[in-house]
């Protein structure tokens, strides 16, 4: 290969780079709620539980050291997830209420670890109720039928 031919192909290569726009993430939103903030959310939920049945109410919640560092580190998480689902990846064809409800999941999560850090079953629970009232926000404001992934979904494509 000539020193020409590399100058061209490394610089087309460094034009494709810059030209492509922000990376796109790997998961829709949709399958990122599914595979990964659903089941984080709901380790947190879980963490903390009354349950009344037959035999009783049962208080379900963090004794050891392992099971508050799950429903941490499920907190973390979920701050972590918020600030992607803000990327312009996932935000972009969205409106800017989007990027305010995953602020609002970002904060919430920080709440989140600080009842984890302080071990307050009470709190863990009542931020809990938050950041299930966050995902519903999202969800009232957007289903699965709404968004870039919703409009992909509706062309038609290739048909045999």
């Amino acid at each position: 290969m000539t020193r020409n031919h590399f100058i061209a192909i490394a610089g087309a290569a460094l034009l494709a780079g810059c030209s492509s726009g922000p990376p796109q993430p790997e998961k829709t939103a949709q399958q990122l709620m599914a595979s990964e903030v659903q089941p984080t959310a709901e380790i947190f939920w879980n963490s903390v539980q009354w349950i009344s049945d037959e035999d009783g109410l049962h208080e379900i919640f963090p004794k050891t050291d392992a099971e508050w560092k799950r429903t941490r580190d499920a907190a973390t998480k979920l701050g972590e997830l918020g600030t992607l689902l803000q990327t312009p990846g996932y935000a972009e064809g969205r409106g800017e209420d989007w990027t305010q409800i995953a602020a609002s999941l970002v904060d919430v999560s920080k709440l989140a670890e600080q009842a984890a850090d302080e071990r307050d079953v009470e709190k863990v629970f009542e931020v809990g109720g938050t950041v299930y009232n966050v995902c519903s926000a999202c969800h009232q404001a957007y289903p699965a039928t709404v968004g870039p992934e919703a409009d992909e979904a509706a062309q038609p494509g290739d048909e045999a």
